[in-house]
């Protein structure tokens, strides 16, 4: 498509499971409420798939499954004192995240090409920003749209199209970095470009799967797929999906 050979001057990077491993800390605090509620913990990979529509569904998604397994009804009276146990939980559990491999070198590089980075996430305002402060990572960025700055979360286009509002960037000049199907079905609704990391939480689907412009190793490699975008776009060539990064 003709917007394909727009230039990137735009990154907007998804938070779980792209930048960050968060999956050890919302396990701990989810099966911490699972325990409060007389309900069986659940492993962390089972919580892992639940992760990326936002924290309700989450927590939804392990009542549904723990009260499953227990033989117990798990009504709404139960989901909503759920929610309010996990956010505290939640912000006394957060030793455990670590920041993937290739991330910090990969922003480092899209911030040294002068593209404006946003981070977009799901994720509520006072979790994410101290996250990203206690990374390392929050400087790189120009902006932030947690899950609580828009009326709809992802997979609705919103969280991106405002990402690109601020950054001041048309979608199409922007490049979604994700790792789920809810990153590629934002990401091209709201009109932009999408790569997918091989990592992170996918619900079980494997990466190839979810229709993304192209895979990359991770956002080092990101860097260099943008970059050559950026090179076939200054000498007049067409296309910008690229090889996919293995």
């Amino acid at each position: 498509p003709a917007t394909h050979a727009a230039p990137v001057r735009a990154v907007l990077c998804d938070l779980d499971g792209t930048l960050l491993d968060t999956a050890p800390d919302l396990a701990l605090a989810a099966n911490r409420v699972l325990r409060e509620l007389g309900l069986p913990a659940l492993a962390q990979d089972e919580v892992s798939r639940y992760i990326g529509q936002g924290s309700r569904l989450l927590l939804e998604r392990c009542l549904r499954s723990a009260g499953a397994a227990a033989g117990v009804p798990t009504g709404e009276a139960m989901r909503d004192r759920a929610l309010a146990l996990y956010f505290g939980y939640y912000a006394e559990e957060t030793g455990r995240t670590r920041v993937y491999p290739g991330v910090r070198e990969g922003l480092d590089a899209l911030c040294a090409r002068g593209l404006a980075l946003a981070c977009v996430t799901n994720k509520p305002r006072r979790f994410a920003a101290p996250l990203l402060e206690r990374h390392g990572l929050a400087a790189r960025f120009q902006s932030l749209v947690a899950g609580d700055d828009v009326e709809r979360i992802k997979p609705d286009p919103q969280p991106y199209r405002r990402a690109c509002e601020l950054l001041a960037s048309p979608p199409a000049e922007a490049v979604v970095i994700g790792d789920s199907a809810n990153d590629v079905e934002s990401g091209r609704a709201a009109g932009c470009r999408v790569l997918c990391v091989p990592y992170g939480y996918r619900e079980g689907a494997g990466v190839e799967e979810l229709g993304a412009d192209a895979v990359v190793a991770d956002l080092l490699a990101a860097a260099h797929w943008i970059r050559a975008v950026n090179a076939r776009s200054r000498s007049g060539g067409q296309g910008g999906s690229g090889p996919a990064q293995r």
